[in-house]
């Protein structure tokens, strides 16, 4: 308070009185006259309140230096449209929100700005040019939360804003001078909020099971945190585990909060996290519309106001979809993801589609594109995938895998398994990281020969026959959906696919090789279907090691896809080897 008297009474033109300073400051006149008194006694006002050398000295200590906006991560949430632009390059009334937010930097006179970038790191480029700013890259946006966007600008937290790129303020929230360190929170109360300001800007903990200030992602650090949250960044750049959180947890300190809290009303600000916040803030926003918008707008015969509860479901291997519902119906629509289009023949999928259409248990294709892959689907309602570990439900999937197989449908393509390793071995570029793998490529390369001798018939098949894409509704009801990778191919190997992505050891592959043929699987056909598990083990090992080129890790998949080219690779030669 005494900081922003002094401030005033430096940088007015002519004299201004205390009930005027109180109008300014939305204070009372009694606080107002007690900073009065306690400037004079410190000196930092003469008796004609004209701020002193030594109050001009401390206002320039007080006074921001720089800005850091985090501007790096991907924006799940704002799907469909951060397939397109990232989130701090949104507009909203025809400005970008980044924009505004260094803008209204400019006006308290903050022109040192660094931005950390990430996702379409690229798009950021111009405002090097149009505003002087530093662009810092966080090549790691993907891994971790914004504690490491935020570690990379350490350095830089002296005297500093620390700012997201998604917000957007009605009225300018920075200053030219600040006292001390803050955090900002609004007024609203929220469950994922364990803090609560208190009226003299004191945050504590709110008890167990209540609401907290909803916390804003704004911070301004002075010199005197700086150093201390400097010395926790680097901790926490250390730490893998640490960088799996947000920045604000190191403003947790055993328990308390190390900052003081600043509250904004929930009007004066908006967090634009999702596209429906966007168009509620404006509605004419340039990026409201985009192709997979315009699909469902088409098919659906709806506009923006009836596309709601849009949220980004869990990213898949391949794919990002997002729910949303229109009316009283749900719907699911599928954006294809990052190195897609190499992965995929939509032209292939699309004539899968054609060829089971008149089947009712695949998901039901309101719109399918076969140049860009864009699917809209009926959302299943209440409905769950099949567990692998359930053999009661795997049971069904054999069953329902089965009744598939034998309407012997037909495709005019095929998948080729082997073209397919050797394609995967191009696009990941380089050698496998495996140092045996031209051993192991060599014995499954071995299996082809028996493979082919013992191929009884060839059929569609759907190949990405995993327990994930085997779905029971409400009702108990089964459906097969997912067919990207379909195409004319050997039944046995949809079986092998179904055992190698639910990582079965090898009691669990013959359980369910015994369910699919109902116990009457001859010795040749298993081992057969052994070998489509080598053989798929190494396809979907050089399809990780593709995904992992390009930033996308799979943990002990990808692992457990090599184990299964090399021990079954091994296993099915060691037979033939005594047959």
């Amino acid at each position: 308070m005494n900081i922003k008297i002094l401030n005033i009474l430096l940088n007015s033109d002519k004299k201004v009185s205390q009930r005027q300073i109180a109008n300014e400051l939305g204070v009372s006149l009694g606080k107002v006259n007690h900073g009065f008194s306690v400037l004079l006694n410190e000196g930092y006002i003469d008796n004609d309140y004209v701020p002193t050398k030594l109050g001009k000295n401390l206002l320039l200590r007080k006074r921001p230096q720089r800005a850091v906006i985090l501007a790096a991560g991907y924006g799940m949430r704002m799907v469909p449209i951060n397939t397109e632009e990232p989130k701090g390059l949104l507009e909203v009334n025809n400005e970008p929100l980044i924009e505004r937010i260094i803008k209204q930097l400019h006006e308290v006179a903050i022109n040192e700005i660094y931005i950390v970038v990430g996702f379409m790191k690229e798009h950021y480029e111009y405002l090097i040019d149009k505003y002087n700013v530093k662009l810092l890259v966080n090549s790691h946006y993907s891994e971790y939360k914004n504690m490491y966007s935020l570690g990379l600008a350490k350095e830089y937290l002296n005297n500093s804003y620390i700012v997201p790129c998604d917000i957007w303020f009605k009225v300018n929230p920075f200053s030219k001078v600040e006292d001390k360190s803050w955090y900002l929170f609004s007024k609203q109360k929220v469950t994922d909020s364990i803090w609560n300001v208190g009226p003299r800007g004191s945050v504590k903990k709110v008890s167990k099971g209540q609401a907290g200030d909803r916390m804003v992602g704004v911070a301004y650090v002075s010199t005197d945190d700086a150093e201390k949250i400097n010395t926790a960044l680097t901790l926490s750049l250390e730490s893998k585990s640490a960088l799996e959180h947000f920045w604000e947890k190191i403003l947790e300190e055993n328990g308390k909060f190390s900052l003081n809290g600043k509250l904004i009303n929930q009007d004066n600000f908006r967090e634009i996290n999702s596209y429906e916040e966007l168009r509620d803030l404006d509605f004419n926003s340039s990026h409201l519309q985009n192709d997979a918008i315009q699909v469902i707008e088409d098919v659906l015969k709806t506009d923006l106001k009836g596309i709601k509860n849009i949220r980004v479901l869990k990213k898949g291997m391949t794919n990002r979809s997002f729910f949303f519902e229109n009316s009283a119906n749900k719907y699911i629509m599928r954006i294809p993801g990052k190195g897609t289009d190499e992965l995929i023949n939509r032209e292939w999928e699309y004539e899968t589609y054609k060829a089971i259409r008149n089947i009712n248990w695949t998901e039901n294709i309101l719109y399918l594109d076969p140049n860009n892959g864009y699917k809209l689907s009926s959302f299943i309602k209440n409905a769950h995938n099949c567990n692998s570990r359930n053999f009661v439900e795997v049971s069904k999937c054999m069953s329902l895998l089965r009744k598939f197989h034998t309407k012997n449908l037909k495709v005019n393509h095929k998948f080729d398994l082997y073209g397919q390793i050797k394609f995967y071995e191009t696009l990941r570029h380089g050698k496998s990281a495996y140092r045996d793998y031209l051993e192991v490529k060599k014995r499954v390369l071995g299996l082809k020969s028996f493979i082919e001798d013992h191929i009884d018939k060839w059929v569609l098949c759907h190949i990405d026959a995993n327990a994930d894409n085997f779905i029971f509704d409400a009702n108990n009801r089964l459906y097969l959906i997912d067919w990207e990778y379909a195409g004319m191919q050997d039944p046995d190997l949809d079986i092998a696919m179904f055992a190698i992505y639910a990582m079965y050891d090898q009691k669990n592959i013959d359980r369910l090789i015994d369910i699919y043929y109902q116990g009457k699987c001859d010795l040749i056909t298993r081992y057969k279907i052994y070998a489509y598990i080598a053989v798929g083990g190494l396809l979907w090992s050089n399809w990780c090691e593709y995904k992992q080129s390009l930033g996308l890790d799979f943990g002990e998949y990808s692992i457990a896809q090599y184990r299964y080219a090399k021990e079954y690779s091994k296993k099915v030669l060691k037979y033939l080897g005594e047959k």
